[in-house]
Formats: C-alpha cells, sequence, structure tokens
C-alpha cells in the first residue's frame, strides 16, 4: 500500500482532518481524544508528528488538555454561534455537494448542515444497506465499484434513490444537502438541466459544490477511514491517482471548495457559501 506524505505536512493534514471531523460533528465538544500514542497507530504516523498536529489545533482552540483527562474537543465559539442560528431561505434550496472518494465531501457536507440545520442526504447512507446484497446477489463482491454489473445495474438506481429523497423534501419545502461524488452526474448536462427544473417546479433553488484536494490528501483520507470499497483504489494508488482529473469542474455554475491545509476551515467556507445564499434572497 502506499505511504502517507512523510513530509512535515503531514502534521498539517492530520490536524486538518480532525478539525474537519470536529466541524462536522464527529467529535462534540467535551469529547476525550485518545491518547497520542493511540493517534499515532490510527494515522501511521510518528509520535511527534501527532504532538505537532495537537499543538496546531490546541493554538486555534479545537483541543484542550485537562489534568488526567488528556485531550478534550472545545468547539470554537464560532462554530456554536452559528449552530444556533439556523438558515430557512424563503425558497428551499438543494446544495449537492461532490467530489473524488477522500476529498472531504462528507464532512463539508456534515459542516454545512450543522451550520443551516438542514439534513443531510448521503448516498451512501441511503443506499449501501440495500446495494451490498443486491451486489451479492447478482454475483460480486460488495465492496464493488468498477465492475459493469455496478455501474449499469446498481449505480442508477443509487442516484435514483438520493433523488427520490431530495425531491421529497423540497416537495414540502425544505432546503437540503446532498452528497454524493457526483462525477458522471456533474458533467451530464441533460441531468443538470433536469433536476434544476425540478427544483423550480417547487420554488426551490440549486447549488452545486464540487470539492477538491490534492492527492496526498486524499490518500489520507482513504487510508484513515478504511472503508472496504476503497481497497483496490489503495492496492492500486498510483493507476488510480493517474486517472483522477484534478481539474474536473460541473457543467453548471458552481461553487470549489478547497480541502488542504492551507486552504481556509470548512466552517469557513461553508458559511461563505451561507452567507451567498442569503445575499441571493435580499435581491
Amino acid at each position: 500500500m502506499p505511504a502517507i506524505d512523510p513530509t512535515p505536512t503531514a502534521s498539517a493534514r492530520i490536524a486538518q482532518a480532525i478539525r474537519n471531523d470536529i466541524e462536522a460533528g464527529r467529535l462534540r465538544d467535551g469529547q476525550r481524544l485518545p491518547s497520542t500514542r493511540d493517534l499515532a497507530k490510527d494515522w501511521r504516523a510518528s509520535q511527534r508528528t501527532i504532538t505537532e498536529a495537537m499543538e496546531l489545533l490546541s493554538k486555534e482552540g479545537y483541543i484542550t488538555s485537562l489534568n488526567r483527562s488528556g485531550r478534550v474537543v472545545t468547539t470554537p465559539t464560532a462554530i456554536t454561534l452559528a449552530l444556533s442560528s439556523p438558515v430557512r431561505p424563503i425558497r428551499p434550496r438543494v446544495v449537492f455537494v461532490g467530489g473524488y472518494p477522500g476529498s472531504g465531501k462528507s464532512e463539508f457536507a456534515r459542516t454545512l448542515a450543522r451550520a443551516t440545520n438542514w439534513p443531510i442526504l448521503d448516498k451512501d447512507t441511503i443506499a449501501r444497506p440495500l446495494i451490498e446484497p443486491a451486489l451479492e446477489d447478482l454475483g460480486e463482491t460488495v465492496n464493488d465499484r468498477e465492475s459493469n454489473t455496478y455501474l449499469t445495474k446498481i449505480r442508477p438506481r443509487e442516484y435514483e434513490a438520493l433523488e427520490g429523497v431530495v425531491h421529497d423534501n423540497i416537495e414540502v419545502g425544505n432546503s437540503a444537502i446532498a452528497t454524493a461524488p457526483y462525477l458522471r452526474e456533474f458533467t451530464d448536462r441533460a441531468w443538470l438541466d433536469r433536476v434544476i427544473a425540478r427544483a423550480d417546479t417547487y420554488d426551490a433553488d440549486c447549488t452545486f459544490v464540487w470539492v477538491r484536494c490534492s492527492l496526498d490528501t486524499m490518500l489520507m483520507y482513504l487510508r484513515r477511514r478504511g472503508a472496504g470499497r476503497d481497497n483496490a483504489k489503495l492496492a492500486n494508488w498510483d493507476e488510480y491517482s493517474a486517472g483522477l482529473d484534478t481539474e474536473f469542474r460541473p457543467l453548471a455554475p458552481h461553487v470549489v471548495v478547497d480541502n488542504d491545509p492551507d486552504s481556509p476551515p470548512l466552517r469557513t467556507q461553508a458559511q461563505q457559501l451561507i452567507e451567498s445564499f442569503r445575499r441571493d434572497a435580499d435581491q
């Protein structure tokens, strides 16, 4: 399996990933973090790298050290304030969040959901309990995401199910955040036109978001989450990553979210997106 980037940016990447987990709600205020040794094992990094990452997070106000309790999450005040002011536009809005596996799209979608109180609709969460048994019934493995069987018989049903849940929300006037890779959909003009037209039928707006990051950041995310569906990618990382279009962008007007250590926090970019919704509502 490929090695994680050993450069000095490793601590910044780990700090960024933990920061994203805090902003996305996976790590909650007051929650105790594992020991330095356990974090080093989890991230396949040295204890020194983990210590440097913790120092970065401490300076930013995301964690603190307590006697006998180790390190605990301390959600920054700005996040707490954002969570106390839900966003409910006059016209409901669907935010379609796409990106390559490991790009951080789920983290951004969760961060946006926490800031708006809008439901988050994740393709994998919705479809996986049905998709994996279906793959086995068709003679494939539960982790298959590459075969013709998956691409032609399973994948269309996954996106159909996700689109149906989106439709149910806007039909009753709810905004929603839908997240999936959307690699085919964001370059399919007919699909884009259809979802925009369907939303407009219910006086709703659409926003398309593409989450991008460097290949090194993507590799770190995929290795740490340890999902079986990523095994083939990791086992053939050089070949897989060479086939990724790092300049990929949706064909419709869209927002790009950067998810690298030198990028603004996802919370900041989510708030900027929310402010754009408010400006649109005022026009």
